[in-house]
């Protein structure tokens, strides 16, 4: 209309993908005032440096495709960004998205990139950790060849990195000590994926201590690295473990040998890290879809509530006056960047997100137990509606009360949006989230199969438009689903799936690579019955519903050949099928290319559902 501005005439669904978004920022811990956060600000995500001292804010990274990586030293002088698109060959493009490359380093001030760690190849990032001192350095990498490797730059050396560790299996730099003397490495050299051992070490590599849960892989227990304590010659390190059967923290001495159980009274999953003078404990509770924040006294004991709004803490930190930063959302609001001091710590300009509906709880009763979904739907609708069932990815991650641009573009739209915390999610204890083993796909979709039989029982979903959606691990359940389950839907919408399960596995990054063969129990040359029963290659025939994929050609993690492998079959029978590539990895930090990407998805269902039945 004549007269508005763009902002004015631009539906809310695209707001909220363009309004400016801000993480939650790390602070240099010996430097609180300086900090780094990523924002979407200038239409991609990319790094920037914050002196809360002066109030300056700066661009720090400037990339096509958008950054996110990066770590701040903690004396405050100098951040580590991680350049990927090294993959490519000589004389090309960089192939952006594709994971693989090194690490560079900016003064906070400002001024040139430079290598940090000169000798160090490219590789797949695999953990970083700085030193006080601002020269030390730990850096984890990982390769096709030789497996996880940790090299260390020392402070006494010439400023070459030595290799300390080296193993086919997956691991990590979890933290370096306060003091720069030891560092703990996760690692899965028992040859489980999906539960870590801990081992700490000091920088020639020698070995401190070793923790192991699993026991050399007869038990299904992991441990994670929360951090050392952020004091001088404190040899305490905090942990997560799974003794109980949920994630819970505990604190170990590394050279006594000492645990100290905490065994917080809380029902979810819990997970700490340390106040700045190591007297407590900031605690973070998931549960059902919830989280909440607590701080634990390490003298006398107690838990007292640290209060916030009923929703989605996605991060939060302590500061050194004691106060709490942390980032919240829910379903209906938008995050914001909010202080236990009552303000809000960081409030970019610019157009705000518009606010969107709450999401409703269902629980279900599945093969495996109850399951947890998540329901949205227009303000005032009454079903049966056109439904979306939008599976998350990991698989070990879970939807949430938490604002999501994508579910809100279908509501506005007139759908129903289903979200199903399957087995396999995070958030419902060890035992659920260990339920995907072998049977892998079938398991999960049984879950959303029950789903799906409630929101039609009930009045909420029209059982002849029922969508099934999904990016990476969830566009793979889509593709297996509209296989498996071809009565159940209308329509398919996968973003950068897996979709050829064998191929996936060639292609991919060997962390990914080691998950897989923990998920199925062996390579596909060793259970070549389970990669074959859990492929959506092998119900590729039996799809009836129209299709529309999504995938990025640098992906390293779904790669693009499997893909092509599923779209050849699909057009060779004449399926009605839609294939969008763009030029990116596992998703896209451009804006503009995320609200492309949904408005194809939203045309593709507007001309393929069928009517209302």
């Amino acid at each position: 209309m004549e007269g508005m501005t763009d902002a004015e005439t631009m539906p809310d669904w695209e707001k909220r993908f363009r309004a400016p978004r801000v993480s939650l920022p790390e602070a240099a811990e010996d430097a609180p005032d300086r900090g780094l956060f990523t924002s979407n600000a200038t239409g991609t995500y990319e790094i920037y440096a914050w002196d809360r001292a002066t109030g300056e804010q700066r661009q720090v990274t400037d990339r096509p495709d958008g950054t996110t990586d990066a770590v701040l030293s903690p004396d405050g002088e100098w951040i580590w960004w991680f350049d990927d698109g090294r993959s490519a060959e000589p004389g090309e493009a960089p192939s952006y998205g594709d994971e693989f490359g090194v690490w560079l380093r900016q003064p906070f001030a400002g001024g040139p990139d430079t290598e940090a760690v000169p000798g160090l190849a490219p590789s797949y990032p695999a953990g970083l950790a700085l030193g006080r001192d601002g020269r030390t350095a730990v850096v984890g990498r990982s390769t096709d060849e030789d497996g996880t490797t940790i090299h260390v730059v020392r402070p006494d050396g010439d400023g070459s990195p030595v290799e300390i560790y080296r193993h086919r299996e997956s691991a990590g730099v979890g933290d370096l000590s306060h003091d720069g003397r030891f560092v703990a490495i996760e690692h899965t050299e028992h040859g489980d994926a999906m539960h870590s051992a801990l081992r700490v070490v000091r920088l020639d590599g020698s070995t401190v201590a070793e923790l192991d849960d699993t026991e050399g892989g007869e038990k299904e227990l992991g441990l994670e690295v929360l951090g050392f304590a952020p004091v001088q010659d404190d040899t305490r390190l905090l942990v997560g473990h799974q003794r109980r059967g949920r994630w819970e923290p505990m604190i170990w001495d590394v050279l006594s040998g000492d645990q100290r159980d905490l065994a917080l009274d809380l029902p979810g999953d819990v997970s700490a890290e340390w106040y700045p003078d190591g007297s407590a404990l900031l605690v973070v509770h998931e549960f059902e879809a919830r989280s909440e924040l607590w701080r634990y006294d390490l003298a006398s004991g107690a838990l007292s509530r640290v209060e916030t709004p009923a929703g989605t803490v996605s991060g939060a930190t302590a500061r050194p006056d004691g106060s709490v930063e942390y980032l919240w959302s829910s379903a209906e609001r938008p995050p914001a960047v909010r202080s236990t001091t009552g303000r809000v710590v960081l409030d970019p300009p610019g157009m705000k997100a518009p606010a969107s509906v709450p999401v409703e709880d269902v629980w279900v009763d599945g093969p495996g137990g109850r399951v947890h979904a998540l329901v949205q739907k227009p303000a005032g609708a009454t079903g049966p509606l056109p439904t979306v069932f939008e599976i998350h990815g990991g698989p070990t991650w879970h939807d949430s009360d938490a604002f999501a641009a994508g579910p809100a573009a279908w509501v506005d739209h007139g759908y129903a949006v289903v979200r199903v915390n399957y087995r396999g999610s995070t958030g419902y204890g060890r035992e659920w989230t260990d339920a995907l083993k072998h049977r892998v796909g079938l398991i999960e979709l049984e879950d959303i199969a029950a789903v799906r039989a409630w929101a039609v029982d009930s009045g909420l979903a029209d059982p002849g438009r029922l969508i099934l959606s999904g990016g990476s691990w969830g566009g793979y359940l889509t593709l297996l689903g509209l296989g498996t389950q071809p009565g159940a839907w209308a329509l398919g919408l996968a973003a950068v799936p897996v979709a050829d399960y064998v191929t996936a596995y060639e292609d991919e990054m060997e962390a990914l690579k080691a998950m897989d063969r923990t998920l199925f129990g062996g390579s596909p040359e060793e259970v070549p019955d389970r990669f074959t029963v859990s492929s959506p290659l092998t119900y590729v025939d039996d799809v009836k519903a129209p299709v529309y994929i999504s995938a990025g050609v640098n992906d390293p993690r779904c790669p693009i050949r499997q893909i092509d492998n599923y779209v050849d079959r699909l057009a060779a029978r004449g399926a009605v099928h839609e294939v969008y590539r763009y030029d990116a990895g596992h998703g896209s930090l451009v804006v503009e290319e995320r609200i492309k990407q949904l408005r194809l998805e939203l045309d593709f269902a507007s001309r393929h559902l069928p009517p209302r039945s």
